[in-house]
Protein backbone atom coordinates (compact mmCIF):
# COMPACT_ATOMS: atom_id res chain seq x y z
CA UNK A 1 0.00 0.00 0.00
CA UNK A 2 2.78 2.53 0.80
CA UNK A 3 4.49 1.92 -2.75
CA UNK A 4 1.54 2.67 -4.48
CA UNK A 5 0.69 6.22 -2.33
CA UNK A 6 4.26 6.87 -2.86
CA UNK A 7 3.57 5.98 -6.95
CA UNK A 8 0.39 8.24 -6.76
CA UNK A 9 2.59 10.83 -4.96
CA UNK A 10 5.51 11.02 -7.20
CA UNK A 11 2.51 11.14 -9.96
CA UNK A 12 0.84 14.49 -8.86
CA UNK A 13 4.13 15.93 -8.12
CA UNK A 14 5.25 15.62 -11.78
CA UNK A 15 1.93 16.61 -13.32
CA UNK A 16 2.08 19.77 -11.01
CA UNK A 17 5.81 20.65 -11.86
CA UNK A 18 5.03 20.37 -15.86
CA UNK A 19 1.76 22.94 -15.30
CA UNK A 20 4.37 25.32 -13.85
CA UNK A 21 7.61 24.68 -15.94
CA UNK A 22 9.16 27.12 -17.51
CA UNK A 23 8.26 27.51 -21.99
CA UNK A 24 10.53 28.41 -24.36
CA UNK A 25 9.41 32.23 -25.69
CA UNK A 26 7.25 32.72 -22.23
CA UNK A 27 7.31 36.05 -20.71
CA UNK A 28 9.34 36.40 -17.87
CA UNK A 29 10.64 38.52 -14.42
CA UNK A 30 12.28 37.20 -11.77
CA UNK A 31 9.47 36.90 -9.51
CA UNK A 32 7.62 34.66 -12.16
CA UNK A 33 11.20 32.55 -12.71
CA UNK A 34 11.54 32.40 -9.05
CA UNK A 35 8.06 30.66 -9.74
CA UNK A 36 8.98 27.89 -11.98
CA UNK A 37 11.62 27.10 -9.90
CA UNK A 38 9.70 26.91 -6.64
CA UNK A 39 7.63 24.08 -8.63
CA UNK A 40 10.09 22.20 -10.71
CA UNK A 41 11.86 19.33 -9.56
CA UNK A 42 15.17 19.94 -11.75
CA UNK A 43 16.08 21.25 -8.05
CA UNK A 44 16.41 17.79 -6.77
CA UNK A 45 19.12 15.39 -6.82
CA UNK A 46 16.33 12.55 -8.89
CA UNK A 47 14.87 15.07 -10.16
CA UNK A 48 11.41 13.93 -8.46
CA UNK A 49 10.95 16.92 -5.90
CA UNK A 50 10.15 20.20 -5.99
CA UNK A 51 10.00 23.24 -2.93
CA UNK A 52 6.13 22.97 -3.47
CA UNK A 53 6.09 19.00 -2.58
CA UNK A 54 6.88 19.43 0.91
CA UNK A 55 5.45 23.55 0.84
CA UNK A 56 1.70 22.90 -0.58
CA UNK A 57 0.22 26.10 -1.95
CA UNK A 58 -3.44 24.75 -0.75
CA UNK A 59 -1.90 24.26 2.82
CA UNK A 60 -0.62 27.77 2.70
CA UNK A 61 2.69 26.83 1.09
CA UNK A 62 2.98 24.01 4.69
CA UNK A 63 2.87 20.69 5.05
CA UNK A 64 0.61 18.46 6.87
CA UNK A 65 2.42 15.24 8.02
CA UNK A 66 4.82 15.60 10.89
CA UNK A 67 7.31 15.37 8.96
CA UNK A 68 8.24 15.41 4.99
CA UNK A 69 9.22 12.74 2.71
CA UNK A 70 13.07 14.07 1.29
CA UNK A 71 14.78 12.51 -2.19
CA UNK A 72 14.50 8.21 -1.47
CA UNK A 73 11.75 8.33 1.01
CA UNK A 74 14.28 10.07 3.78
CA UNK A 75 12.16 11.68 6.70
CA UNK A 76 12.97 15.58 7.29
CA UNK A 77 14.28 16.23 10.82
CA UNK A 78 11.77 18.61 12.07
CA UNK A 79 8.31 19.54 10.83
CA UNK A 80 7.81 21.71 7.78
CA UNK A 81 6.83 25.39 8.55
CA UNK A 82 4.77 27.38 6.35
CA UNK A 83 6.31 29.23 3.65
CA UNK A 84 4.23 32.47 3.29
CA UNK A 85 4.73 35.53 5.07
CA UNK A 86 8.63 35.48 5.35
CA UNK A 87 9.46 38.95 3.80
CA UNK A 88 10.14 40.32 6.46
CA UNK A 89 11.69 37.94 8.70
CA UNK A 90 15.46 38.59 10.47
CA UNK A 91 15.39 35.12 10.94
CA UNK A 92 14.41 31.87 8.82
CA UNK A 93 14.46 28.34 9.85
CA UNK A 94 13.17 26.79 13.09
CA UNK A 95 16.75 27.01 14.62
CA UNK A 96 17.58 30.17 12.51
CA UNK A 97 20.29 29.50 11.02
CA UNK A 98 19.49 31.53 8.16
CA UNK A 99 19.01 35.25 8.16
CA UNK A 100 17.36 35.83 4.80
CA UNK A 101 14.86 34.38 2.12
CA UNK A 102 17.55 34.34 -0.32
CA UNK A 103 20.05 31.95 1.56
CA UNK A 104 17.13 30.19 3.12
CA UNK A 105 15.85 29.07 -0.65
CA UNK A 106 19.54 27.09 -1.24
CA UNK A 107 19.36 25.28 1.71
CA UNK A 108 16.63 22.11 0.98
CA UNK A 109 18.30 22.30 -2.80
CA UNK A 110 21.29 21.05 -0.61
CA UNK A 111 20.04 19.06 2.54
CA UNK A 112 20.62 15.23 2.51
CA UNK A 113 17.29 14.54 4.07
CA UNK A 114 15.15 16.99 1.72
CA UNK A 115 15.92 17.60 -2.18
CA UNK A 116 20.15 16.21 -2.22
CA UNK A 117 21.21 18.39 -4.89
CA UNK A 118 24.66 19.86 -4.35
CA UNK A 119 24.48 23.50 -5.04
CA UNK A 120 27.57 23.50 -8.16
CA UNK A 121 25.23 20.37 -9.65
CA UNK A 122 21.73 22.61 -9.46
CA UNK A 123 23.50 25.80 -10.90
CA UNK A 124 25.18 22.96 -13.52
CA UNK A 125 21.70 22.14 -14.50
CA UNK A 126 19.89 25.29 -14.87
CA UNK A 127 23.23 26.33 -17.01
CA UNK A 128 22.98 23.50 -19.00
CA UNK A 129 18.89 23.71 -19.58
CA UNK A 130 18.60 26.17 -22.77
CA UNK A 131 15.13 27.84 -21.28
CA UNK A 132 16.48 28.64 -17.66
CA UNK A 133 19.89 29.52 -18.89
CA UNK A 134 17.97 32.40 -21.10
CA UNK A 135 15.90 33.67 -18.18
CA UNK A 136 18.76 33.90 -16.35
CA UNK A 137 20.51 36.16 -18.86
CA UNK A 138 17.70 38.10 -19.90
CA UNK A 139 16.98 39.44 -16.02
CA UNK A 140 20.18 39.25 -14.84
CA UNK A 141 22.87 39.51 -17.42
CA UNK A 142 24.22 36.57 -16.11
CA UNK A 143 24.96 32.70 -16.61
CA UNK A 144 23.35 31.17 -13.31
CA UNK A 145 24.80 31.31 -10.10
CA UNK A 146 24.20 29.93 -6.67
CA UNK A 147 23.36 33.58 -5.05
CA UNK A 148 21.24 34.33 -7.69
CA UNK A 149 19.31 31.17 -7.30
CA UNK A 150 18.61 32.04 -4.52
CA UNK A 151 17.84 35.91 -5.34
CA UNK A 152 15.14 34.27 -8.13
CA UNK A 153 13.20 31.91 -5.36
CA UNK A 154 13.62 34.34 -2.87
CA UNK A 155 11.39 36.99 -5.04
CA UNK A 156 9.09 34.84 -5.43
CA UNK A 157 8.51 33.64 -1.98
CA UNK A 158 8.40 37.20 -1.42
CA UNK A 159 4.70 37.89 -2.85
CA UNK A 160 3.30 34.99 -0.67
CA UNK A 161 2.03 37.21 1.76
CA UNK A 162 -1.49 37.47 3.47
CA UNK A 163 -3.90 39.67 4.68
CA UNK A 164 -7.00 39.20 3.71
CA UNK A 165 -8.39 37.37 6.67
CA UNK A 166 -11.64 37.88 9.32
CA UNK A 167 -9.12 39.35 11.62
CA UNK A 168 -7.57 42.02 9.03
CA UNK A 169 -11.19 43.12 8.19
CA UNK A 170 -11.96 43.19 11.93
CA UNK A 171 -8.90 45.88 13.20
CA UNK A 172 -9.83 47.62 10.31
CA UNK A 173 -13.20 48.86 11.78
CA UNK A 174 -15.27 46.08 10.36
CA UNK A 175 -17.02 44.76 13.77
CA UNK A 176 -18.80 41.78 12.50
CA UNK A 177 -15.49 40.57 10.47
CA UNK A 178 -15.12 38.29 13.40
CA UNK A 179 -17.75 36.08 15.83
CA UNK A 180 -18.16 37.12 19.40
CA UNK A 181 -16.26 34.22 20.41
CA UNK A 182 -13.35 35.39 18.14
CA UNK A 183 -13.31 38.42 19.82
CA UNK A 184 -13.14 37.25 23.02
CA UNK A 185 -10.57 35.24 21.95
CA UNK A 186 -8.43 37.81 20.42
CA UNK A 187 -8.62 39.37 24.29
CA UNK A 188 -7.35 36.32 25.99
CA UNK A 189 -4.93 36.03 23.20
CA UNK A 190 -3.46 39.38 24.65
CA UNK A 191 -4.33 39.07 28.26
CA UNK A 192 -4.81 35.64 30.20
CA UNK A 193 -3.32 33.82 27.63
CA UNK A 194 -0.33 35.91 27.09
CA UNK A 195 0.25 34.73 24.05
CA UNK A 196 0.98 37.79 22.41
CA UNK A 197 4.45 37.90 24.65
CA UNK A 198 6.06 35.94 22.06
CA UNK A 199 3.46 36.03 18.96
CA UNK A 200 3.74 39.61 17.90
CA UNK A 201 3.67 41.90 15.00
CA UNK A 202 1.53 41.66 12.39
CA UNK A 203 2.70 37.72 11.48
CA UNK A 204 2.05 37.27 15.50
CA UNK A 205 6.27 36.43 15.21
CA UNK A 206 8.44 39.07 17.15
CA UNK A 207 11.64 37.16 14.93
CA UNK A 208 12.49 36.01 18.84
CA UNK A 209 13.77 32.24 19.69
CA UNK A 210 11.89 30.52 22.61
CA UNK A 211 12.16 27.63 25.14
CA UNK A 212 8.40 26.59 25.46
CA UNK A 213 9.13 23.29 27.79
CA UNK A 214 9.72 20.81 24.66
CA UNK A 215 13.14 20.11 25.09
CA UNK A 216 14.04 17.25 28.26
CA UNK A 217 17.14 15.64 26.58
CA UNK A 218 15.17 12.26 26.60
CA UNK A 219 11.98 11.74 24.73
CA UNK A 220 12.43 15.12 23.06
CA UNK A 221 15.75 15.61 22.32
CA UNK A 222 16.32 18.19 19.92
CA UNK A 223 18.46 21.17 20.51
CA UNK A 224 17.22 23.99 18.94
CA UNK A 225 19.03 27.33 18.26
CA UNK A 226 22.06 25.65 20.61
CA UNK A 227 23.14 23.72 17.74
CA UNK A 228 23.71 26.74 15.52
CA UNK A 229 24.81 29.20 18.97
CA UNK A 230 26.59 26.47 21.07
CA UNK A 231 24.99 28.90 23.79
CA UNK A 232 23.86 26.92 26.70
CA UNK A 233 21.20 29.64 27.54
CA UNK A 234 19.94 28.48 24.04
CA UNK A 235 19.52 24.86 24.73
CA UNK A 236 15.91 23.91 23.22
CA UNK A 237 14.90 27.59 22.17
CA UNK A 238 12.95 27.47 18.52
CA UNK A 239 12.23 30.12 16.56
CA UNK A 240 8.98 31.70 16.88
CA UNK A 241 6.68 30.84 14.09
CA UNK A 242 4.19 33.47 12.56
CA UNK A 243 0.40 32.97 13.35
CA UNK A 244 -1.51 33.82 9.63
CA UNK A 245 -3.03 30.92 8.63
CA UNK A 246 -2.20 28.76 11.52
CA UNK A 247 -5.48 26.80 11.93
CA UNK A 248 -4.45 25.30 8.19
CA UNK A 249 -1.14 24.02 8.96
CA UNK A 250 -1.52 21.32 11.40
CA UNK A 251 0.62 19.06 12.75
CA UNK A 252 2.72 21.87 15.16
CA UNK A 253 5.62 22.54 17.13
CA UNK A 254 9.20 22.09 15.59
CA UNK A 255 8.59 18.00 15.94
CA UNK A 256 4.91 18.33 14.87
CA UNK A 257 3.68 16.87 18.63
CA UNK A 258 0.47 18.55 18.46
CA UNK A 259 -2.49 17.12 15.67
CA UNK A 260 -4.71 19.91 16.60
CA UNK A 261 -4.62 23.71 17.88
CA UNK A 262 -7.16 22.63 20.62
CA UNK A 263 -4.09 20.47 21.53
CA UNK A 264 -1.64 23.53 21.22
CA UNK A 265 -3.73 25.92 23.44
CA UNK A 266 -3.79 22.64 25.80
CA UNK A 267 -0.26 22.29 26.68
CA UNK A 268 0.32 26.24 26.66
CA UNK A 269 -2.13 25.87 29.59
CA UNK A 270 -0.51 23.48 31.69
CA UNK A 271 2.95 22.94 29.94
CA UNK A 272 3.86 20.16 32.67
CA UNK A 273 0.62 17.86 31.76
CA UNK A 274 2.66 16.45 28.59
CA UNK A 275 6.39 17.40 29.41
CA UNK A 276 7.62 17.24 32.88
CA UNK A 277 9.88 19.57 33.88
CA UNK A 278 10.93 20.84 30.49
CA UNK A 279 14.73 21.97 30.51
CA UNK A 280 15.01 25.60 30.33
CA UNK A 281 11.71 26.18 29.88
CA UNK A 282 10.52 30.30 29.63
CA UNK A 283 9.49 31.68 33.05
CA UNK A 284 6.36 32.89 31.16
CA UNK A 285 5.23 29.05 31.17
CA UNK A 286 5.68 28.28 35.11
CA UNK A 287 2.51 28.13 36.28
CA UNK A 288 -0.76 26.71 34.39
CA UNK A 289 -2.54 29.33 32.70
CA UNK A 290 -5.84 28.09 34.29
CA UNK A 291 -7.83 28.87 30.92
CA UNK A 292 -11.52 27.45 31.31
CA UNK A 293 -12.71 24.88 28.70
CA UNK A 294 -14.73 28.37 27.01
CA UNK A 295 -11.96 30.54 27.09
CA UNK A 296 -9.94 27.28 25.26
CA UNK A 297 -12.92 27.85 22.44
CA UNK A 298 -12.86 31.29 22.09
CA UNK A 299 -8.80 31.63 22.12
CA UNK A 300 -9.05 28.75 18.70
CA UNK A 301 -11.88 30.67 17.21
CA UNK A 302 -9.45 33.83 17.53
CA UNK A 303 -7.09 31.65 15.87
CA UNK A 304 -9.20 30.11 12.91
CA UNK A 305 -9.96 33.99 12.70
CA UNK A 306 -6.22 34.77 10.99
CA UNK A 307 -6.64 31.90 8.10
CA UNK A 308 -7.04 34.09 5.12
CA UNK A 309 -10.17 33.68 2.49
CA UNK A 310 -8.25 32.33 -0.44
CA UNK A 311 -7.92 29.05 1.89
CA UNK A 312 -11.38 28.71 3.49
CA UNK A 313 -13.78 26.35 2.04
CA UNK A 314 -15.90 27.53 -0.37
Amino acid sequence: MKKYFYILTLACIVLMSFQYRLQENEPITKVTLGEKLFFDPILSSKRTLSCASCHKPELAFADTTQFSVGVDGILTDRNTPSAMNLAGRIHLFWDGRSNSLEEQAIQPIISTTEMNLPIEQAVARLNEHKVYSRAFKKIYKSQVTEKLLGDALAAYQKTLETANTPYDRYINGDDSAMSEEAIRGRLIFIGKGNCSNCHAGEDFTADRFKNIGLFDGKKHNDVGRFKITKDSSHLGHFKVPGLRNVAITPPYMHNGVFKTLREVIEYYNQPDAFVKNGVNRDLSLSTPLGLSKTEINELEAFLKALTDDRFLKK
